[in-house]
């Protein structure tokens, strides 16, 4: 099983699942042309989807474009079901930046029969993953900048300001589908921005000034 690691403390935890959050940032549904949902939209990847820095990041054979998404990530600290919005805070561990690497046209035509997004999310290597930090080292989380860097130029700028779900609804609403287990990542959503990956880019992404993290994608 891969690990996430907490830093100052160089803490290792093992990570059973990903749960992801889809649409929830208005500029990036309108880049997509799609429809904000009534609750949190999720879906997951497996803990072989991680990769670490500075990879290499490889790319599923079957698809012609792959975009990225730079998202805030949040671990779970302890074993919770069916809690509120209000005990949310407590079971994050901690906080940094990750890549939900997308296969765009597989998406695409799952989206066009209505099929499971499962090709296009869940590959191995689709979740570049930085180190996480305490939360304690964040004056708040609803106010956090997220970038990320291909080749050196800035393609993705966002604030978590502009989550449609804040960070509590997100870990409460998923706690009511599932348990959420210590160990967990959850990838909260994209800002607007998302392009397409190749083989040799250079990724850069980054949480405000106190997280960063490079990638070679192969």
């Amino acid at each position: 099983m891969k690990t996430a690691v907490l830093d100052p403390v160089n803490q290792e935890f093992e990570v059973p699942k990903i749960i992801c959050v889809g649409r929830n940032y208005s500029e990036h549904i309108r880049e997509m042309k799609s429809s904000a949902t009534a609750h949190p939209m999720i879906f997951l990847k497996t803990s072989n989807s991680i990769v670490h820095s500075p990879g290499p990041v490889q790319l599923p054979f079957y698809s012609e474009d792959v975009h990225h998404e730079v998202e805030l990530i949040l671990l779970i600290g302890e074993t919770v079901r069916n809690i509120s919005e209000e005990e949310a805070a407590h079971v994050i561990a901690g906080v940094g930046v990750g890549i939900d690497l997308t296969a765009r046209d597989v998406q695409a035509e799952a989206k066009k029969d209505g099929q499971p997004w499962t090709a296009a999310k869940a590959f191995d290597d689709s979740a570049p993953i930085s180190n996480f930090l305490s939360t304690l080292h964040f004056k708040r989380l609803n106010t956090l900048n997220i970038w990320l860097e291909k080749n050196g130029e800035r393609v993705q700028d966002g604030n978590t300001k502009d989550m449609i779900y804040s960070i509590p609804e997100i870990i409460a609403y998923i706690s009511t589908v599932m348990t959420l287990e210590m160990g967990d990542i959850i990838f909260t959503g994209t800002p607007s921005g998302v392009g397409p990956v190749k083989s040799g880019d250079h990724l850069r992404i980054g949480l405000e000034d106190q997280i960063e993290a490079d990638f070679i994608v192969e």
